[in-house]
């Protein structure tokens, strides 16, 4: 329900998506906001401490990389933790991470990867190839350390570490995405005494041990999360001491401490709103930068919830079962009128899965599949499955009371508020009643399956397997009352099978194949409807950050990366020069035709990165 992602992420709100704000550099987060209105107070100057604040529009569901799937969260793990591989910044191919190498057998079942020996944890012991066959035995063995990134493991027959520096998977069968395993590694000697991982969420003692770039320092829920500069991180340290996180329910206060200088960065929820971009531009020391995004936004329809046990359960409206309506519904939705009048032209019209960006697997419906805006079509599609209008022009249900779809939708979210309201003169046209359902926290109703459309929005990663098994019968819940992976409960044969496929293909160009076939079924299937790609729109003060790395380099975005890319790069403007780490991408601001131009000032040394699913929008 939720990436990258990272990774996963919950329906897009869910997935903290707003970064909002990064605060001045020489403050901690010590700033007022509705739930915390008495803040400590901002350190003096001379303390010395480069602080960056980034603020977020919603809350940390778990600081535990074994349970996230928020964006914020997921996010936060890629500066807690290394992963085996990552994404190089400039062009999203696979790069080192953790493993400076990998290999597979001529019969691709068994992968061996090369553990770099300079890496350490925080609290000075050795990274070896055990912290990572740990991580990956207990998410095979432990269905509670399973809950975030158990997709990842399913194909695992075998995993172990022959040496300090030796890492060896076995496989069920080949897997394509043995360079893209976005999964936190975490330290075996810490983590070996915890009891439950399904309970236990990593918010209690500090700092938290890690070896990514940042160290986990603080945490208050939904106030703040701080961490520290890792000095002995392998890639060099980071140039701002501290990195803050902080709360901000409000994106409008977020936007305006960003117009006095009390943040430095400001990203919404997800974006920047089109009123609050324009209003930035030509701010003094403000810049706005408007990129294609890497996220979809959706409306997603209950396709009845049921568990794998075969269990049904929630109360989604028994019409939407009937592909004919799902269809009629968003032949109903204007997808240019949500461009034009709700982004402004700051998103991209919705068709297929994953968005524009990723051109390996960006599909598009045929004229003949295409289900194009025909509110006439649509009331013949309703005739045709039976609900008909009765004397007041209401369209009712089999039992014979007129139809009103629950709508949930982010309250932090003007865009799910605003495309809501076209809905209820869209479809109300169609004698459709439409009740917006509008909460801070949409996760327990999507849960319990307590809706009968939802607001759905992700991140996809470089990779797309991740988004792509939350719609796998797999990913459901064993039980009602546990929690799956799915996002929205979709369970088709046809869909599945076309994952396997896809999952054991190695050639880039027939997996690309199977994965746009996936994708058409999931169009035809009419439980998700993309109506945008939105773009990334962010602002920043340019005399708070000199410099900052975009992901990819051209027209790339800051906020919501694959990767830890941008916050690990920032250079403080009142440095004296450039980022000196070994490995830096840092990029020159600088304004050209009123448009933000990121140009990278560096390559990174002899490496290659890969990132985060995170999405989870």
């Amino acid at each position: 329900m939720g990436t990258n992602d990272q990774k996963r992420s919950l329906p897009h709100g869910l997935r903290l998506v707003a970064l909002a704000g990064a605060a001045a550099l020489t403050l901690t987060a010590g700033l007022a906001t509705p739930l915390d209105p008495a803040p400590q107070q901002a350190r003096a100057a001379d303390d010395g401490k480069k602080v960056l604040t980034v603020a977020v529009a919603q809350s940390v569901d778990s600081l535990s990389p074994f349970l996230a799937v928020r964006l914020l969260s997921t996010s936060i793990h890629r500066l807690m933790y290394e992963y085996l591989t990552n994404y190089d910044p400039k062009d999203n191919h696979a790069i080192a991470g953790l493993a400076t190498k990998w290999e597979p057998s001529p019969d691709k079942l068994t992968w061996t990867y090369t553990i770099r020996s300079n890496s350490t944890w925080s609290d000075g012991e050795q990274t070896t190839a055990e912290d990572a066959a740990w991580t990956f035995n207990k998410m095979m063995t432990d269905t509670g350390a399973a809950t975030a990134n158990g997709s990842y493991v399913g194909n695992f027959r075998k995993v172990t570490a022959p040496s300090p520096t030796e890492l060896v998977i076995e496989l069920k069968k080949p897997q394509a995405t043995m360079a893209a395993l976005d999964v936190p590694i975490v330290p075996k000697h810490v983590w070996e005494k915890v009891s439950d991982f399904s309970e236990f969420n990593n918010d209690k003692t500090f700092p938290v041990v890690g070896n990514g770039p940042f160290v986990l320092s603080g945490y208050k829920a939904d106030s703040y999360v701080r961490l520290k500069a890792n000095k002995s991180f392998w890639r060099g340290s980071p140039k701002f001491d501290e990195l803050v996180f902080r709360y901000y329910k409000d994106q409008d206060a977020a936007v305006s401490a960003l117009r006095k200088g009390e943040v430095s960065f400001v990203a919404g929820s997800p974006s920047l709103t089109p009123a609050q971009a324009e209003s930035l531009k030509g701010a003094e020391d403000i810049q706005v930068n408007d990129a294609p995004g890497r996220r979809f936004y959706a409306l997603a329809t209950n396709p009845g919830a049921k568990a794998k046990n075969g269990k049904k359960f929630g109360d989604g409206h028994p019409s939407l079962l009937d592909q004919r309506v799902r269809n009629a519904l968003f032949r109903a939705v204007d997808r240019e009128a949500i461009i034009d009048k709700v982004f402004r032209g700051h998103a991209v019209e919705g068709e297929g899965y994953i968005p524009p960006r990723f051109q390996d697997y960006f599909w598009k419906p045929s004229a003949s599949q295409k289900l194009a805006y025909d509110p006439a079509e649509a009331a013949r599609l309703l005739d045709q499955a039976g609900y008909k209008k009765n004397g007041d022009g209401k369209r009712v249900g089999k039992d014979g009371k007129p139809i009103t779809y629950r709508v949930l939708c982010h309250a932090t979210d003007p865009n799910d508020k605003a495309v809501g309201k076209y809905l209820q003169e869209w479809w109300g046209e169609l004698g459709i009643g439409v009740r917006l359902n509008c909460l801070d926290n949409v996760t327990d109703p999507w849960l319990a399956g307590k809706y009968d459309l939802a607001f759905d929005g992700w991140s996809v990663n470089p990779d797309p397997d991740f988004v792509l098994s939350i719609h796998t019968c797999g990913a459901l819940p064993a039980t009602p009352e546990e929690t799956g992976a799915t996002d929205n409960f979709i369970c088709d044969k046809r869909y599945d099978e076309l994952y396997a496929r896809q999952l054991t293909e190695y050639d880039p160009a027939k997996r690309a194949d199977i994965v746009k076939q996936m994708e058409s079924r999931l169009y035809d299937l009419g439980y998700m409807n993309v109506m945008a790609y939105p773009n990334a729109v962010e602002a920043f003060r340019t005399d708070q950050i000199k410099s900052i790395t975009t992901m990819p380099a051209k027209a790339g975005n800051i906020y919501g990366q694959d990767g830890y890319w941008s916050w690990w790069s920032a250079v403080p403007a009142d440095s004296g020069g450039s980022s000196d780490n070994a490995s830096s991408t840092g990029v020159v601001v600088g304004a050209v035709a009123g448009v933000l131009v990121l140009a990278g000032l560096g390559a990174f040394a002899a490496m290659r990165r890969r990132a985060t699913a995170e999405e989870r929008e």
